[in-house]
């Protein structure tokens, strides 16, 4: 464990530390946040062979373990990923403040007026896969957000995070900001430790599986905005063009294939199959991709991708309402009325129409980055940028107004929008 001190403390007490220090955070003028997070890039970019340097020992390790090659990608952090990774952090500085925003401002009365602003959430424990750009990430959004962030990464990624969390921190409160904007968990221990701590931590981002996310759920009393397995699916209209959907479908499953929404599935109407079937197959040999039939409902994270034909349009939403993660799913058709079937029926954060499902980013949604992507409907859905990182509270000015004038007739409310 890594706290503002760089001692062992107890989970309890760090997030107490974090607790007080989000106090301060939330208001932070927003140039103070945005300054602390342009000395973070700067100091990131300035470690880069000591980062490079500690990435390389996880991806031997890694090699050592066996690991699966899915894992492996996701765990390479090399210059090109920091500097890709740097112009996310740049982004978040670009994007408006999400604190202090009106959302509504109404006169319940004369002199009596009431305001929903929005405000940081407060600690956000955020628990995340092999990926150490996704530590760079949340740190930045919750940063900007003015929440303050207790992070645990995947043991893969022990290296890679800790040197991470140590340029963060030091460039973070070298800027300013007090040392509980962020901590950085070690061992699987912790976990169990931070899910008691209802009192301290205002919400908990698990990113894992399904399995993972409704553990955290069950052990815990802290809220959780859960980012489950990413089984995505395209569906092949019978009115779809032919010469869209097979880059498409190549793009969704091949550009990134260890991405959650890249695609597992791709479901083809029984009219389109006889032309696109042959050319498809011939399409994702070449691209080194194994064609599976009958397994439905598993994220390969792998050059698979199972393909099923079915009779309807009906069939396919009832089918990916079924084995899919509410992640993402797309159509592939020329049809208005099909799409909008599709779109009304599809129970999932993204619904898409001749595009891939790699679109499903923060980044690519123009939030910056995102600490995740959220496949449950309250509060935040979908890729969760800056917006989902902020509630929001109540603020009434009077002038000495009291309930009982309005409560007995003297006074009525009128209730104008301003």
């Amino acid at each position: 464990m890594n706290n503002n001190n760089n001692a062992p403390a107890a989970v309890a007490e760090i997030s107490r530390l974090a607790k007080k220090d989000s106090l301060v955070l939330m208001s932070a003028p927003e140039a103070d946040r945005n300054h602390a997070l342009e000395k973070i890039a700067g100091a990131l970019w300035d470690a880069r062979a000591e980062i490079t340097a500690a990435n390389a020992e996880d991806l031997a390790a890694a090699e050592k373990d066996g690991l699966p090659a899915p894992i492996k990608k996701r765990l390479l952090f090399d210059e090109k990923k920091l500097a890709d990774t740097l112009d996310g952090v740049r982004g978040v500085i670009a994007l408006r403040d999400p604190i202090g925003r009106t959302l509504l401002k109404r006169e319940l009365d004369a002199d009596l007026v009431l305001t929903q602003v929005t405000c940081p959430i407060g600690v956000i424990g955020v628990i995340f896969e092999s990926r150490p750009d996704a530590l760079v990430q949340i740190a930045s959004l919750c940063l900007k957000s003015g929440n303050a962030a207790i992070l645990k990464g995947g043991s893969e990624a022990a290296n890679t995070n800790r040197i991470l969390y140590e340029v963060i921190h030091k460039a973070g409160t070298d800027a300013g900001l007090p040392g509980g904007f962020l901590t950085l968990l070690e061992t699987r221990g912790e976990i169990t430790e931070m899910l008691a701590c209802h009192e301290s931590i205002d919400l908990i981002i698990p990113r894992g599986s399904n399995a993972f996310v409704r553990y955290i759920m069950d052990h815990s009393e802290i809220p959780v905005m859960g980012h489950s397995d990413g089984i995505c699916h395209v569906y092949v209209d019978k009115a779809a063009d032919l010469g869209k959907a097979v880059p498409i479908i190549i793009d969704s499953k091949t550009q990134y294939v260890a991405a959650c929404n890249a695609v597992e599935t791709v479901l083809v109407h029984k009219d389109a199959a006889e032309a696109l079937l042959p050319v498809l197959a011939e399409a994702l040999s070449a691209k080194g991709v194994e064609i599976r039939e009958g397994a439905y409902g598993k994220e390969y994270l792998d050059l698979i991708v199972s393909i099923k034909t079915v009779d309807s349009i009906e069939e396919a939403i009832d089918h990916i309402n079924t084995y899919g993660s509410h992640h993402t799913d797309a159509i592939l058709t020329e049809d208005d009325r099909a799409a909008a079937r599709f779109f009304a029926g599809v129970d999932s954060a993204g619904v898409y129409r001749n595009c891939s499902t790699r679109f499903a980013d923060g980044f690519r949604y123009g939030f910056g980055a995102e600490v995740g992507i959220s496949t449950g409907k309250l509060h935040a859905r979908g890729p969760v940028g800056l917006d989902g990182l902020v509630t929001y509270k109540y603020e009434l000015v009077g002038n000495g107004n009291i309930v009982a004038d309005y409560a007995e007739g003297r006074k009525a409310f009128h209730f104008r929008n301003l």
